[in-house]
């Protein structure tokens, strides 16, 4: 029973949250482009996704929750210390998922704060000059109270809600499209680049494993390559998140 209500109250939070904005930004328009995320992360994000990407002259960001690294998840194998060193060093963004993977809508103020530092000083011990800049909710799921907490923390923080980020977005509640095989088609992925192209809007992939048979939440390469494709064709730059803000807000 503890466990359902947890789960209902996290539904509810997570609708409250996508309407209350925390940091509004209005997009100019002019410029679309597209960033691939991957969560959590899957060793093969680190060493079938990025190098897939580099061929593009892009880069990705990763939400690392270091609690994970190097376990197993029921579906994957976790990245190890190694694989997070050589994705920052080739210019990925290594960014901010908790460091036990909690829901946020389960953390109250201090716990929150507390999953922030733990994950900070871990990844931090890693590298001295990665710096921790964006943020990916957990399962997905945000509370209004812990979006005003990541303001004050973060630059960003991304959601799981299909969508092209234009017009008035919310910084703490960026829209993304999973790049999961379960979920998207080529044919879809080639519709939210139109979609993205038509309205000179930000478009975010998320998604967790790259291989053959994907788990539930992951894609095969050959889907990951049509989107990059993609990408190309309509010549979208493939950037980080840190690096999509930079242009917006420039």
């Amino acid at each position: 029973m503890q466990a359902d209500w947890s789960a209902i109250r996290a539904r509810v939070s997570n609708r409250l949250a996508r309407h209350l904005y925390a940091t509004p930004l209005v997009l100019s328009g002019h410029d679309p482009m597209v960033s691939f995320t991957f969560d959590d992360i899957p060793d093969t994000a680190a060493t079938i996704a990025a190098p897939m990407i580099e061929e593009y002259g892009g880069r990705a960001t990763f939400y690392v929750a270091g609690g994970l690294l190097n376990q197993w998840s029921g579906h994957w194998n976790g990245a190890d210390a190694d694989d997070i060193i050589g994705l920052h060093g080739k210019g990925h963004e290594i960014a901010c998922h908790t460091f036990t993977h909690r829901r946020t809508t389960d953390l109250d103020a201090d716990t929150m704060a507390e999953e922030i530092e733990l994950n900070r000083r871990f990844l931090e011990g890693l590298d001295s000059s990665i710096r921790l800049e964006n943020f990916a909710h957990p399962y997905g799921f945000a509370s209004v109270s812990r979006k005003n907490q990541l303001a004050g923390t973060f630059r960003s923080a991304r959601s799981v809600l299909p969508g092209i980020n234009s017009g008035s977005i919310d910084l703490h509640f960026l829209r993304a499209t999973p790049l999961v095989n379960q979920h998207i088609d080529a044919d879809g992925i080639d519709r939210v680049f139109d979609e993205t192209v038509e309205t000179g809007g930000w478009l975010i992939f998320y998604g967790h494993d790259i291989a053959a048979k994907p788990s539930p939440y992951g894609c095969t390469p050959q889907l990951l390559r049509h989107a990059l494709e993609a990408a190309t064709k309509r010549e979208l730059p493939i950037v980080t998140i840190a690096e999509a803000l930079r242009r917006a807000e420039a």
